[in-house]
């Protein structure tokens, strides 16, 4: 039985598009540990009688794991777009009012649905109308449109706004929707790699309600998980910690912990490195030595994911020697060097519990490192940038995680000029920059950014990388 708080409404995820501007099947990507397509359908069943997801990789949603009752229909004809979606919804649905909905929509809001859905009158098509024209793809279409829309399809026509002119429309107004859905967050789409990451990171409003969900136990599958594991570091035969990291890229984070640290300076005293992948042992063989007193030194748990550990503290960060460089660089090149690293973290994309760093040099991201801890993919990115004999002092480091006073140090000891993050930075960070001559940059996202440090080196005016 239906429960009467729904409405007589068949919801379609429209979930058909070939994902080319995110560069993966977006459908399947997790927002808030849940598949988006997933998410946006467990969101439409709260207030809709029925709830399909149209799509051309009907095989793909088994990845999905939708709930029972949620129908997965193949397009009529694959790759025509929104348009070819709801034709095929509006065929298959059992009410007269078809909600179409992307599924990329991830801050969908019931209550958006229901002032639609009072809106309707007499109308064939609800949809919201702003400066920027019609919200087609969060709309209700009624099944008499299935005539009209199967005929513009035919013509060749793809655009879903395409079958408005000769239909009967209720345009609702967004100051409308403002009064449920303050921020209009329901019509957000995730359509690249960047818009992904912003609305990962944007937090609910005081005015959404709590997304709550039970999960069976047993029926979670691990694909999509981030992966973590002990990881110890050997250099030689001295053990110098253990960390917990991701299982990837173990000989940079070896290495890059070592130097961040400074138990290896000498890239010309290194000998070898081998990893026992399946143990997470990492040995660093060099003519270097570690200190004799490894085991008594003092260590310091940071503010990191995992809580971090560095043997260096505060005192120690202000008797580095300032970094001095010549770098300026465009605040449109900072973000898109940004851009590319949100398109270069594919481990983000598929799990969304990931932290990435990158390194561009002369306007290239040339190496990008991604861990569960944030801490860890700098150490990874710099360990694999000194191996690779790859300059940092004129360079650029980019992270999507905080930077907190321990960040500030290894890209000091790094002599990295300037350090960009999207996220915050703490005051000890910025204290650390600015004795170090770092120019510290955050909250690099959204068309804005914050310089906290030496902010000569950032020009509003599109320039090169000096």
């Amino acid at each position: 039985m239906v429960d009467a708080a729904r409405l007589p409404i068949t919801a379609a995820v429209l979930a058909g598009g070939r994902s080319q501007r995110m560069g993966v099947d977006k459908t399947l990507l997790l927002f808030d540990g849940e598949p988006l397509v997933r998410r946006v359908a467990e969101t439409a069943a709260l207030v809709c009688e029925s709830v399909m997801v149209v799509t051309n990789r009907p095989e793909a949603m088994i990845e999905a794991d939708l709930p029972a009752d949620v129908r997965v229909l193949t397009d009529e004809v694959a790759y025509q777009g929104p348009l070819g979606g709801l034709v095929t919804a509006l065929a298959a649905a059992e009410t007269e009012w078809v909600l179409a909905v992307a599924s990329d929509m991830p801050w969908l809001e019931p209550s958006v649905i229901r002032a639609l859905w009072e809106a309707r009158g007499e109308a064939q098509v609800v949809l919201p109308v702003g400066e920027k024209g019609p919200e087609p793809l969060l709309a209700l279409y009624h099944t008499s449109c299935l005539p009209e829309a199967r005929r513009v399809l035919a013509s060749g026509r793809r655009r879903l706004v395409a079958i408005l002119p000769a239909l009967t429309a209720v345009e609702v107004p967004l100051d409308t929707l403002r009064a449920v859905d303050p921020g209009l967050r329901s019509l957000v789409n995730v359509n690249t790699p960047e818009e992904l990451l912003e609305s990962r990171d944007d937090e609910p409003g005081d005015s959404a309600a709590p997304r709550l969900s039970v999960i069976e136990v047993g029926t979670r599958r691990p694909r999509g998980m981030p992966s973590e594991r002990p990881v110890t570091v050997f250099l030689n035969d001295d053990e110098i910690a253990t960390m917990q990291g991701s299982p990837e890229d173990l000989a940079d984070l070896g290495v890059g912990f070592l130097l961040s640290e400074g138990f290896i300076t000498d890239r010309e005293a290194l000998e070898r490195v081998d990893v026992d992948h399946k143990r997470g042992l990492v040995y660093v063989r060099s003519s270097q030595t570690a200190p004799g007193d490894v085991a008594e030194r003092k260590r310091y748990v940071t503010s990191g994911c995992g809580k971090g550990v560095t043997f260096a503290s505060v005192g120690h960060a202000r008797g580095i020697e300032p970094v001095e460089s010549a770098l300026t660089i465009g605040s449109d090149v900072i973000y898109d060097l940004m851009g590319r690293l949100a398109r270069a973290a594919a481990a983000y994309r598929d799990t969304g519990g990931m932290h990435s760093c990158g390194l561009a040099v002369a306007g290239e991201l040339v190496i990008v490192r991604e861990d569960v801890g944030r801490h860890n993919a700098l150490d990874k990115l710099f360990g694999r940038a000194w191996l690779d004999r790859v300059a940092t002092r004129d360079a650029v480091l980019l992270t999507t995680g905080r930077i907190s006073y321990e960040m500030a140090v290894k890209a000091a000891k790094a002599k990295v000029p300037v350090v960009v993050s999207r996220t915050a930075v703490t005051d000890l960070a910025a204290e650390v920059a600015e004795r170090a001559g770092i120019t510290l940059v955050g909250y690099a996202r959204g068309g804005k950014l914050v310089v906290y440090t030496n902010p000569h080196r950032v020009t509003a005016e599109e320039e090169a990388q000096g």
